[in-house]
C-alpha cells in the first residue's frame, strides 16, 4: 500500500528479492538498486542485501550475483580491444552511460568531460598489468586535463610495461548528484571503472585549498577517508590484493608541489606521499608494487617495503609528531628514512606531447617545457627553492618537440613554460627559429609571466602574433627599489621602464603587472609606492594623446616553507589597513586606463594556517569536507568556504592556533633599522641567525624539517640575514657565483645551462593565405561517444584533424582572429546522433577529393564516418561568391524515439498494492514517473491519433522572446512539419538499441520537415507539435534522436553577365592558344 502522501515505497516481502537478483549490477552494498513497475509506476527501488532470500555474493568485478554462479567457470578474460569495443557500442548503441541514463547524461553540462575518449588517449589492456595507476586530479576536467604535470605522468606510466594509466578528475556538481542518484561509484574517464579497482590512485595537490576535493572524491569512490580507516584489521593481516581480496582498497597518495612541501596538514588521508618530479619516481613505484603484490605482502608491509626501497616516497603512518616539538615528525618504525628525499628528473618535453581534448580546457594549447627550477633567489617564492637545481632543456629538443607537437595534436598555438622563460638564455633563438619554421601554419606562440628586465625586441618577435597580440604580464612584486632588494628580486627602476617601454614601442597598449603587500620590511612608503610606479610608467609611456594601459593584480604575501621568510607573518588587521591605503591612493589619482584587483584577505589567512600547518590541521580539512567545504578556490566559493573553515577551526580547538596567523605570530623583519645588527647602523656586527643577537624561535622544529628538498635551513636563516640587510644574490646559474645553498651534488645534480646558439634572422610574421582554390563538401556521420560532443567543440575537432592532415586549408582575412574556412550546416543537439552532417572546407590549392578524403578520414576520431565528398564550386559564372551549404538546405529528415507520458496523478489517485507499504522518511527520493494505464494495442490506437490531430491542425502559434532584445513574438509551427508517420520497424533503424525498447508507451517516430536556418524542424519543435496535436492529453519526451538525412535545393538562377562572360571566355581561350602555339604568335590575336 501506499500513503496519499508517500513517495518512498519499501518491498515488504523478502521472496520478491528473488526476481530482482538479475537486474543488480552494483557493488554489494546495504542497499541495491532496481527498477519495476507497480500498479502503473515506474519506480526505482533499493533493496537491502537480506530482501533478496538467496545467497548473494560479489565477483572480482564487483557484481552482484548469487554465490552458485560465482562458483561456476568464468568466462574468458576481456582483451582492452575487445572491451574498448564493448564500451563504444555502450555509447553509441545503449540507452546508458556507465549506469546513468542516455536522457539523463546528455542533460550534463559538457558530458564530454567523462568519456576518455580524446585524441591521444591511452587504452591499454586491463589484464596486461599487474599494477594499475589511476591520476585522480582534483578539479574539474577543463583544468586537469590541460596541466601539464598530469600528461606527462600519464604517458610515463603508459610506456612502462606492466603498468596501467587511467585518469579521472573532480565531477561537476550535475555529474555528483546523478552519481549519487543511480548509486555509482567514481570512475576512470577511459576504462568506466570504479576507482576501487585500481591497486593505487593519485592525486595531485598543487594548492591548499585542493585538500576538501580530495576527500568528496574518496567518498564518491567507496574509498575510506583516511589511512588508518582503510588498513582495517591490522591485527589480521592479509596479502593487499585489490583484484582478490574485496575489502581491499587502493593505495592512495599525493604528490605536487604542496604535498613536496609540507605533507603534514594531509596526512591522514594518503597512504604515502611521492616528493619532487613524477617521471622516474612513479615508474620506480609501480615496480615497487608489483614485486609487493608478488610477494603476497600486507598493506603495511607494502608500504614499508614501499618508503624503504623507493627514495621520495613518504609513509605518514610510520612517522609521529610528539607533543611539544612544533608539529616536526619522527621515525616510529625503524628502518625508514629521517628525512626523506624530494625527487629530481630533467625535463623530456617529447614526452609532454599527449592528449587533446575535445572540449575547450584552460590551457588550450601544446605546452613545451623549456626550463625546469629556478635559482634567481627570490625569497617569497616557495617554488624557486622546491625545483632547484636549474635545468635547461637543449634549444634543438625544445624546436623539434614544438615542431612535432603542432603536427601531432594540431594545435593552433604553443606556450614555452618555464618558472622564469626570460632566465632560459637560448629563448630568443629557440622562439624566432620556431616561429620561422612554422611561419606558414598559422600558429601563436606565447609565454608565462616574464622577467621585464630581459624583455627586448627578440622576444617581443616571439610573443607578437601580427595584429593579434598574446597579453604581456611582468611581476615587479614590490613598489620600490628598497623593497625587491629585501625580497631579492633582482629588478631595478630602469630595467622595469626599459621592459615596459620596449612593450609600448612594439604595439602592446595594455601589459599586466603583479604586486604583492604584506612583504617583509614593507612600509607604507612601500605600499603608495606600488600606485607611484604606475602612474610613472604611464608617463613615460606615451604616444601623442594615449598612454600604455595597465591592469594590476595585488596579492597578499603568504609565507611558505621552505624559503627564508617562512618564519614570517603579517596580522590581518595589518593588511586591511594596507588595502585601505592602496584603495585611497588610486581614487586620490584618478588614474586612466588602469584596473586593479585585490585579492581577498579570508582565503589567503587559510591557505597560510594549512600551508605552515602540521598534523592537527587534517581534523580541520575533515570537518570543513563534512560541513560542504569543496571547491575553495573557486570565486564563487570564497566566502562560504571560509566561514566553514572558520567553524571547523573552532570545533577542532584550534582557534588559538590560527589566531597566531590572524594577529601576526612574529614579523622576521621586526630588528630592521635596529643598529645593533651588520650594516645597518652604528657599526653593529650582529646576525640575527647566529651570535650573540640570534633569534632562538628560527631554531625551532618545523612541522616540514624531515622533508629534505636540497636547501639546508641554515642558508635559508643566513639568506633572511641578508634580507635584513637588503643584500642581493645573484642568480648561480648564470653569474657563476655559488650561494652554497645546499641543492648541487649527487642526490640532485648541478645546474644545466644550455649552450646559446646564434640568434636567426626574424623572417617576419606569418601572412594569412585567403586563396579560395577549392570548395569541398563533406557529409559525414556522428556516431557512438562523438554524439556527446558540441557543436562549438567539434569545429576545434574539425580544425585541428585537417591540421594534422596537413590540409592547405584556406583563412579568413581577419588580421585579428583569423579562423579556417570551415562551416557546418544545421548543428544537432547534443546527444543526437546523425549520418547527415555537411561539412563545408575551403582549400588554397586543389586537390583530388578521394585523397582529401582518405588523408582526413586518418585523423579522424571514430565516430565521425565520412560518408561522401564532392567538390562544389567556388565561385558562379558571373563572379559572385557561390551560396554556402546552409543557405541552400531545404528539407531535415529525424528519427525521434518519441515515450507518451501523463501529468503526474494526484495524491488521490494513488495506486494500490498489497506488496508496497509506506517507507520511513528517508534523504534520497526515488523518482516516480507516472505509466499510463494502456495495453500495448491502446497506446499504438493513441499515437496514431496524436499522428493524425497533429498533422490535421492548420497552425500551431508559439509565443517566444527574440535572441537580442527579448522581444515577444508569435510564430507558427505548423509549416515547419511536412511529413509524420510511425515506424513500423524501429529495430531496422540508425535509432535502434538507443531508447527503451520494452515500453509500450514509447514510439518511433519519423518526421520530414523544413531545414532553412529560420523555420526549421528541430526535435523541440516536433515535441511542441505532438502536444499540440493531442489537446495537450499527453506530454512527449525525446529518449532519442537521429538524423537520417539533410537535402539540398537546387542554387538559384544567376543573371546573365555578358560583360563578364565575354572576358572569361576571352581569357580561357587566350590561355588555350597559348599552350598550344607560344605567348607570340597569340599575342594581338583576334578572339571570337
Amino acid at each position: 500500500t501506499m500513503s496519499p502522501s508517500a513517495r518512498i515505497l519499501r518491498i515488504s516481502q523478502p521472496d520478491i528479492g528473488k526476481f530482482f537478483v538479475q537486474h543488480c549490477d552494483d557493488r554489494l552494498k546495504r542497499r541495491t538498486l532496481v527498477r519495476t513497475r507497480v500498479s502503473g509506476w515506474r519506480l526505482r527501488v533499493r533493496l537491502p542485501p537480506s530482501a533478496f532470500g538467496i545467497p548473494l555474493g560479489r565477483n572480482k568485478a564487483g557484481t552482484v550475483q548469487p554465490l552458485a554462479a560465482l562458483a561456476e567457470e568464468s568466462p574468458p578474460t576481456q582483451s582492452g580491444a575487445q572491451r574498448e569495443m564493448e564500451l563504444e557500442n555502450q555509447l553509441r548503441f545503449g540507452a546508458d552511460v556507465y549506469g546513468i541514463p542516455r536522457a539523463e547524461f546528455i542533460q550534463l553540462q559538457t558530458p564530454a568531460r567523462y568519456l576518455g575518449n580524446e585524441f591521444g588517449a591511452v587504452h591499454k589492456e586491463w589484464m596486461s598489468a599487474s599494477i594499475r595507476f589511476c591520476l585522480t586530479y582534483p578539479e574539474i576536467y577543463e583544468v586537469g586535463a590541460s596541466n601539464l604535470g598530469h600528461i606527462v605522468l600519464y604517458t610515463v606510466l603508459n610506456e612502462a610495461e606492466g603498468l596501467l594509466c587511467d585518469r579521472t578528475y573532480m565531477p561537476g556538481d550535475d555529474m555528483q548528484a546523478l552519481l549519487a542518484k543511480h548509486s555509482k561509484s567514481l570512475f576512470a574517464v577511459e576504462s568506466k571503472r570504479p576507482l576501487r579497482d585500481f591497486d593505487t590512485l593519485g592525486f595531485s595537490l598543487a594548492y591548499e585549498l585542493g585538500a576538501t576535493n580530495v576527500l568528496q572524491m574518496l567518498k564518491m569512490s567507496n574509498i575510506p577517508i583516511s589511512w588508518k580507516e582503510r588498513l582495517g584489521d591490522s591485527a589480521r593481516p592479509t596479502p593487499w590484493n585489490v583484484d582478490e581480496d574485496p575489502s581491499a582498497t587502493p593505495l592512495v597518495f599525493a604528490g605536487g608541489p604542496t604535498a613536496t612541501s609540507n605533507p603534514e596538514p594531509f596526512a591522514d588521508f594518503f597512504d604515502y606521499f611521492a616528493l619532487g618530479d613524477g617521471e622516474d619516481l612513479l615508474p620506480e613505484i609501480g615496480r615497487c608494487l608489483q614485486t609487493c603484490k608478488a610477494d603476497g605482502l600486507d598493506r603495511v608491509e607494502t608500504l614499508f617495503r614501499l618508503c624503504t626501497t623507493v627514495r621520495g616516497v613518504y609513509v605518514p603512518m610510520f612517522y609521529d609528531s610528539p607533543p611539544g616539538w612544533g608539529g616536526a615528525v619522527y621515525p616510529v618504525r625503524e628502518g625508514v628514512p629521517a628525512r626523506v628525499l624530494r625527487r629530481v628528473a630533467p625535463p623530456d618535453p617529447f614526452r609532454q606531447i599527449g592528449l587533446v581534448p575535445f572540449v575547450n580546457t584552460v590551457h588550450d594549447r601544446l605546452t613545451i617545457e623549456i626550463r625546469r627550477g629556478c635559482t634567481r633567489g627570490c625569497r617569497f617564492c616557495q617554488p624557486g627553492m622546491l625545483t632547484r637545481p636549474a635545468r635547461d632543456v637543449s634549444p634543438e629538443d625544445v624546436v623539434n618537440a614544438v615542431e612535432e607537437g603542432m603536427r601531432k595534436t594540431g594545435y593552433n598555438e604553443f606556450s614555452l613554460l618555464s618558472l622564469s622563460c626570460s632566465d632560459y638564455l637560448a629563448l630568443p633563438a629557440v622562439g624566432l627559429e620556431i616561429k620561422n619554421r612554422l611561419k606558414d601554419e598559422n600558429v601563436s606562440l606565447s609565454l608565462p609571466s616574464q622577467r621585464v628586465d630581459r624583455f627586448n625586441e627578440d622576444i617581443a618577435n616571439i610573443v607578437n602574433n601580427g595584429a593579434r597580440k598574446s597579453g604581456l604580464t611582468f611581476a615587479p612584486e614590490a613598489g620600490t627599489q628598497r623593497l625587491r632588494d629585501i625580497i631579492n628580486k633582482g629588478l631595478t627602476n630602469e630595467e622595469l621602464l626599459r621592459g615596459v617601454k620596449t612593450a609600448f614601442d612594439q604595439g602592446w597598449w595594455q601589459v599586466k603587472l603583479y604586486f604583492m603587500v604584506g612583504l617583509p620590511g614593507e612600509t607604507d612608503a612601500d605600499v603608495l609606492g606600488i600606485v607611484e610606479t604606475i602612474k610613472w610608467l604611464q608617463q613615460e609611456c606615451t604616444r601623442g594623446h594615449k598612454h600604455i594601459a595597465i591592469n594590476t593584480t595585488i596579492s597578499n604575501f603568504t609565507p611558505k616553507p621552505h624559503t627564508p621568510f617562512q618564519w614570517h607573518s603579517v596580522s590581518r588587521e595589518e593588511f586591511e589597513r594596507k588595502h585601505r591605503l592602496l584603495e585611497d591612493a588610486f581614487k586620490s589619482q584618478r588614474l586612466q586606463q588602469v584596473k586593479y584587483n585585490i585579492t581577498p584577505l579570508g582565503i589567503s589567512a587559510m591557505e597560510d594556517f594549512i600551508g605552515r600547518g602540521d598534523r592537527a590541521i587534517c581534523s580541520v580539512i575533515r570537518r570543513a569536507w563534512e560541513l560542504g567545504a569543496t571547491n575553495d578556490g573557486w570565486w564563487y566559493n570564497m566566502d562560504e568556504a571560509f566561514a566553514k573553515y572558520n567553524l571547523a577551526i573552532e570545533e577542532a580547538g584550534l582557534t588559538w592556533k590560527y589566531r597566531q596567523i590572524d594577529q601576526g605570530e612574529w614579523d622576521v623583519m621586526e630588528k630592521l633599522g635596529d643598529e645593533n645588527y651588520r650594516k645597518q647602523g652604528g657599526g653593529g656586527k650582529g646576525r640575527i641567525d647566529r651570535g650573540q643577537f640570534a633569534d632562538d624561535r628560527l631554531n625551532a622544529p618545523l612541522p616540514w624539517d624531515h622533508i629534505n628538498t636540497g636547501i639546508s635551513k641554515e642558508w635559508l636563516k643566513t639568506d633572511l640575514q641578508r634580507a635584513l640587510e637588503a643584500a642581493t644574490v645573484p642568480d648561480c646559474s648564470h653569474s657563476g657565483l655559488c650561494s652554497e645553498c645546499g641543492v648541487c651534488g649527487d642526490d640532485f645534480g648541478d645546474n644545466v645551462v644550455a649552450q646559446v646558439p646564434p640568434t636567426p634572422t626574424f623572417s617576419g610574421h606569418p601572412t594569412l593565405n585567403t586563396t579560395r582554390a577549392q570548395r569541398i563538401l563533406i557529409r559525414m556521420g556522428k556516431q557512438g561517444s562523438m554524439v556527446y560532443i558540441g557543436h562549438l567543440d567539434l569545429l576545434h575537432v574539425f580544425e585541428r584533424a585537417l591540421r594534422r592532415a596537413a590540409m592547405p586549408v584556406t583563412m579568413d582575412s581577419s588580421p585579428y582572429h583569423a579562423r579556417p574556412r570551415i562551416k557546418t550546416a544545421l548543428p544537432l543537439p547534443l546527444g543526437a546522433s546523425s549520418m547527415s552532417e555537411f561539412v563545408e572546407v575551403e582549400l588554397t590549392r586543389k586537390m583530388d577529393v578521394q585523397e582529401f578524403r582518405k588523408q582526413f578520414q586518418a585523423q579522424l576520431p571514430d565516430g565521425l564516418p565520412i560518408v561522401s565528398v564532392e567538390e562544389l564550386p567556388v565561385t558562379k559564372l558571373n563572379g559572385a561568391i557561390a551560396e554556402s551549404t546552409t543557405a541552400l538546405l531545404d528539407q531535415v529528415d529525424w528519427f525521434v524515439a518519441a515515450e507518451m507520458t501523463a501529468p503526474c496523478p494526484t495524491d488521490s489517485a494513488t495506486p494500490t498494492n498489497t506488496d508496497i507499504e509506506p517507507a520511513e522518511e528517508s534523504e534520497e527520493e526515488p523518482d516516480l514517473v507516472p505509466d499510463l494505464e494502456l495495453t500495448g494495442e491502446e497506446a499504438a490506437a493513441e499515437m496514431e491519433e496524436v499522428i493524425r490531430g497533429t498533422l490535421a491542425m492548420s497552425e500551431c502559434s508559439v509565443v517566444k522572446l527574440s535572441k537580442r532584445k527579448k522581444r515577444k513574438k508569435t510564430i507558427d509551427l505548423r509549416p515547419r512539419l511536412h511529413k509524420l508517420s510511425i515506424v513500423r520497424a524501429p529495430e531496422k533503424t540508425a535509432i535502434a538499441g538507443m531508447y527503451d525498447e520494452t515500453s509500450k508507451t514509447t514510439f518511433v517516430i519519423r518526421a520530414v520537415g523544413n531545414a532553412m536556418t529560420h523555420d526549421m524542424l528541430t526535435p523541440d519543435t516536433l515535441k511542441t507539435l505532438l502536444e499540440r496535436g493531442c489537446g495537450n492529453k499527453y506530454t512527449f519526451q525525446l529518449r532519442a534522436i537521429h538524423r537520417e538525412g539533410l537535402t539540398l535545393k537546387e542554387p538559384p538562377a544567376i543573371p546573365i553577365n555578358s560583360g563578364y562572360l565575354r572576358s572569361f571566355v576571352h581569357a580561357e581561350a587566350y590561355r588555350a592558344l597559348n599552350r598550344r602555339f607560344g605567348r607570340r604568335e597569340c599575342d594581338g590575336a583576334l578572339i571570337e
